[in-house]
């Protein structure tokens, strides 16, 4: 598997994934096209560790190289090889391809959410072409596939439906609205910060997660006559989240298109709050759709909207029976079309099916 910066917090479902292939006896090794961040690290990333390699900063094909030349040294015949899998459209994608060729075997590739707009559409659509399999986990990147000529399987990422359950919280007066997610443009945090002040209840917003808009974020919420009310919780391991799901009432997910055309595609805090059975406010935006069906698993406003996100929060926050229904709606859909082993033996039946 050829994967892009690892590990990364908040690309659990890449986790996930490679996991329930290692645990299947299917996965010889992992390279990654380049380090990131490992100040926070998922727990289970360690079971992986040794079977992880990064690869040197250099062009795809010197990687590519690197990958076959490498494999003696990782105790990996050449002859074992059933193929080379892409986690990602652009770099990944290219590696896996060239390193494929020097062995002989199919490869493939996983898209995700951005990453089909970083290839010219000619180059994405010849790779895809040249696939054994192309792996799409939503309706938004499958339908950016469909558009240069590919055809890809739909396979969704699953959340944990034990660990991501819901469970009996206390009433409060106070209403408690968590929001999780990089503090980066498209996960429209700011148009949240400006909602909350328009709220005519008792609330607290508590934000998790890190990134580089924190002290925008922050001067934002600071400027708020609310500023009391809202906190930043920074960067939390899954293992922290379902204590803070299971604390919150309304979970709002008001993503945007920021300025460089990026966009979300099924954001990870969606399905988990939607296992956890809490009432969701979602941006109609990208595969969020998908998931959240306006009045039945959640509410859904117009990206950027600060009016329509205040107004579908109040209607929320002021009918607990509507947020039970929603909730109660959410988890059902959750469990019939996002599990996490359903997905995962999906993802690892493909990968046979092309490579075995």
């Amino acid at each position: 598997m050829v994967v892009s910066g690892w590990p990364r917090l908040s690309e659990s479902f890449a986790l996930n994934e490679l996991l329930a292939m290692h645990r299947a006896g299917m996965l010889a090794a992992v390279f990654a096209t380049k380090r990131a961040d490992q100040t926070d690290r998922h727990p289970a990333v360690d079971e992986l560790d040794e079977l992880v390699h990064y690869l040197g900063d250099v062009p795809a094909e010197e990687q590519a190289a690197e990958i076959v030349g490498g494999l003696g040294g990782l105790n990996i015949a050449r002859n074992s090889v059933d193929g080379v899998h892409g986690y990602f459209a652009h770099r990944p994608a290219e590696v896996a391809r060239a390193a494929a060729a020097l062995l002989g075997v199919p490869f493939g590739f996983s898209v995700h959410a951005k990453d089909p707009r970083k290839v010219d559409p000619a180059v994405l659509a010849d790779r895809a072409t040249a696939a054994a399999c192309v792996v799409a986990c939503n309706s938004e990147v499958a339908g950016q596939l469909r558009a240069v000529g590919a055809e890809p399987i739909l396979v969704p990422h699953g959340v944990d439906l034990d660990s991501f359950a819901p469970r009996r919280r206390m009433p409060d007066a106070r209403v408690e609205i968590l929001a999780v997610g990089r503090l980066v443009a498209k996960k429209g945090f700011d148009v949240l910060i400006e909602a909350v002040r328009l709220l005519d209840f008792d609330w607290r917003l508590r934000i998790v997660g890190d990134g580089p808009l924190l002290q925008h974020l922050q001067q934002a919420a600071h400027d708020s006559a609310e500023s009391h009310r809202i906190e930043f919780l920074g960067a939390r391991t899954h293992a922290d989240l379902p204590a803070l799901y299971n604390s919150a009432d309304i979970v709002p997910v008001p993503s945007v298109i920021d300025a460089g055309g990026d966009r979300d595609g099924l954001p990870n805090v969606v399905l988990e709050a939607m296992a956890c059975g809490l009432a969701i406010v979602g941006s109609d935006v990208a595969a969020i759709p998908t998931a959240i069906e306006h009045r039945e698993t959640g509410l859904l406003v117009d990206p950027g909207d600060v009016f329509g996100l205040a107004n579908a929060i109040n209607e929320l926050a002021k009918d607990p029976e509507l947020r039970a229904a929603l909730g109660a709606h959410a988890r059902a859909h959750a469990e019939l079309r996002f599990g996490l082993d359903t997905c995962t033996d999906r993802f690892l039946s493909i990968l046979t099916a092309a490579y075995g």
